[in-house]
C-alpha cells in the first residue's frame, strides 16, 4: 500500500482540503439552519409539533444509528468511493426535502438525507487522515477544522437570508452547488485509499471479515422505536396499541444489540469490552446529557424567537451566532485548560455555566430585547459549550487504548446525535406542547420556558456526573477484549460540527 504523501501546498493537497471541507460544510448547515426554517415550514406544510419533531429527528436518526457502519464501509471499499456516494446521496435527499409537497414527503426525504450525512461524515476526515503527509496532517485536519467551524458561522446568515428573501425550500437547494464543487474537487484530486486488513477475504482463524449488520439495524429499531413513542404518545395515547408496540420493540431491540454486540466479538460495531472502563461510559451518559441540553435549546429557541417574538428568521439566526463563535474561540483555550488541570474542571464548571444562561433565557417574552433578553443568556450558554467540548472528546479518546481511538470517536460521537434524538423526541411530551400549539403564543410561552427548565436540569446532572466520576484519565486496554482484528470506523468529529 502506498503510503499517504499529499502535501497542503500542492494543488492536490488544497483540492482534497476543499472538498472535505465544502462536504462537512454542507452537514454542518443543515444542523444549524434546520431548526430555524421550522415555523416557516411548519406554516407551509400545516405541520404539527410532531411533524417538526420528525424532520429534525428522521436526520438525527438515521445519522446516529449508521455513522458507524458508514466508517466501516469506507475502510472496506475505499474511503474516497464511499465520500463520493455519500455526497451524491445526500445531495439528492436534499433535492426531495427542498421539493417535498407535504409533511410525508419531507420526513422521507430527511431520513435519506440522514442516510447520505451517515456515509459522507465520516469520510469528510478520514480522506484527510489517509490521504496527507504525515508532516502535513495535523495542519491540514486543523485547518478543515477551522473552515468547518467558519461555515457553520456562516450558515445562520445565509440561510436566514434565503429563508427570508425566498423560502425555507432554498436552505436545501443551497447543497447543489456546494455539492458540486465536492465532486469535482473529489474526482480531480482525493486519492483512494482503504484498510488493508479490512478488505482482506479471509483472516487468520476469522473467515471472511463481516460487517455487523445485524447490530446496526439493532440499534437503529432501538432508537425508531423510542423515539416514535415519545413523539407519537401525545397524538395517539400512551397506552396506543402503537406506542406500546414501539415501546417493546425499542426495548427488545436495545437488549438484543447488547446481546448481539457481546457475543460478536472481533465483528462487533461496538466492543462493549470498552465499557469495563467506568470513566469511558460515564463520559458517554455525560454526552448524551449535555448534547439532549444542546439540541432541545436550539428547536425550541428558534421557534420561540420567530412565533412568540416576531422575530425574522436571519434575526433568529443571528441570535444564536455567539454559540458558534464561542465554540470556535474559546475550544482550544478549554482543551489547554483540561491537558494542564485535568478534566474535572472544564467538565463541571461549564454545564453549570449553561445552564444558568438557559435560565436567563427562559425570562425573555413577547417583547423581547436581543441585548437585554437573549444576550446574555446565550452568550454564558455557548461559553459553558466551549469549555466542555474539547476537554469532553479528548477525555473519551483518552480513556481507551490507542488502537480503540476509532471505535471510541465513533461512539462519541453517537451518542452526542442519540441524546439530540431523544430530547427533541421528549421535550414536547414533558412540557405539554402538541399539534398546533406552536403557533399560539401563549401555549408556546409556556412550553418554552419549561423546555429551557428540563435542559438546565440535564446540565446539571451532567455537572455532578463531572465532580463525582471523572479523573484524569489513564490509558489501558479493556480487559479480555481481542485487539487485532477489530473493524476500523471513524466518527464525526464534535468540536464545531457538534453544535450541529
Amino acid at each position: 500500500m502506498t503510503p499517504p504523501s499529499l502535501r497542503l501546498g500542492t494543488p492536490a493537497g488544497a483540492g482534497t482540503l476543499l472538498a472535505a471541507v465544502l462536504a462537512s460544510g454542507m452537514v454542518f448547515l443543515d444542523g444549524t439552519v434546520v431548526n430555524v426554517a421550522l415555523p416557516r415550514l411548519g406554516e407551509d406544510l400545516d405541520a404539527t409539533v410532531s411533524d417538526l419533531q420528525w424532520t429534525v429527528n428522521g436526520y438525527l436518526l438515521m445519522l446516529a444509528a449508521f455513522v458507524l457502519l458508514g466508517g466501516a464501509l469506507g475502510d472496506r471499499f475505499g474511503r474516497r468511493r464511499v465520500f463520493l456516494l455519500g455526497v451524491v446521496w445526500f445531495t439528492v435527499a436534499s433535492v426531495l426535502c427542498g421539493l417535498a409537497q407535504d409533511t410525508g414527503q419531507l420526513i422521507a426525504a430527511r431520513l435519506l438525507q440522514g442516510a447520505g450525512a451517515a456515509l459522507l461524515t465520516p469520510g469528510s476526515l478520514s480522506v484527510l487522515q489517509a490521504s496527507f503527509h504525515p508532516d502535513d496532517r495535523g495542519r491540514a485536519i486543523g485547518a478543515w477544522a477551522g473552515f468547518s467551524g467558519v461555515s457553520t458561522a456562516l450558515g445562520p446568515f445565509v440561510g436566514g437570508w434565503l429563508i427570508d428573501q425566498f423560502s425555507w425550500r432554498w436552505i436545501f437547494f443551497l447543497n447543489v452547488p456546494l455539492a458540486v464543487l465536492v465532486l469535482l474537487a473529489a474526482l480531480r484530486w482525493v486519492p483512494e485509499s482503504r484498510d488493508e486488513s479490512a478488505s482482506r477475504t479471509r483472516t487468520k482463524g476469522a473467515g471472511r471479515r463481516r460487517f455487523d449488520v445485524l447490530g446496526t439495524m439493532l440499534g437503529a429499531v432501538a432508537l425508531a422505536g423510542i423515539t416514535f413513542a415519545l413523539i407519537d404518545a401525545p397524538a395517539r395515547g400512551a397506552t396506543s396499541v402503537a406506542v406500546l408496540l414501539a415501546v417493546a420493540a425499542g426495548v427488545l431491540a436495545s437488549v438484543a444489540f447488547v446481546l448481539v454486540e457481546r457475543r460478536r466479538g472481533e465483528t462487533a460495531m461496538l466492543p462493549t469490552g470498552l465499557f469495563t472502563s467506568r470513566i469511558f461510559s460515564v463520559l458517554n451518559v455525560f454526552t448524551v446529557v449535555i448534547y439532549a441540553a444542546l439540541s432541545g435549546f436550539t428547536f425550541f429557541v428558534a421557534v420561540f424567537l420567530q412565533n412568540v417574538a416576531g422575530w425574522s428568521a436571519l434575526a433568529t439566526g443571528v441570535a444564536l451566532l455567539p454559540v458558534t463563535v464561542l465554540l470556535l474561540v474559546g475550544s482550544p483555550v478549554a482543551g489547554d485548560l483540561a491537558t494542564r488541570v485535568g478534566p474535572r474542571l472544564p467538565l463541571t464548571v461549564g454545564p453549570v455555566v449553561s445552564a444558568i444562561g438557559l435560565v436567563l433565557l427562559r425570562e425573555a417574552g413577547a417583547e423581547a430585547s436581543y441585548w437585554r433578553d437573549v444576550l446574555p443568556g446565550v452568550f454564558l450558554f455557548g461559553l459553558g459549550l466551549a469549555l466542555v467540548v474539547a476537554p469532553l472528546t479528548a477525555s473519551v479518546l483518552a480513556a481507551v487504548a490507542d488502537r480503540f481511538a476509532g471505535v471510541a470517536s465513533g461512539f462519541n460521537n453517537a451518542a452526542s446525535r442519540a441524546g439530540g434524538l431523544l430530547a427533541v423526541a421528549a421535550l414536547p411530551l414533558l412540557v405539554g406542547l402538541s399539534g398546533t400549539d406552536y403557533e399560539r403564543p401563549d401555549e408556546l410561552t409556556a412550553a418554552y420556558r419549561g423546555a429551557l427548565a428540563w435542559c438546565a436540569a440535564l446540565l446539571l446532572m451532567g455537572a455532578v456526573l463531572a465532580v463525582v466520576f471523572v479523573r484524569r484519565p489513564r490509558r489501558a486496554p479493556p480487559p479480555s477484549q481481542p485487539c487485532q482484528s477489530l473493524p476500523a470506523a471513524t466518527g464525526p468529529e464534535k468540536g464545531t460540527g457538534a453544535a450541529s
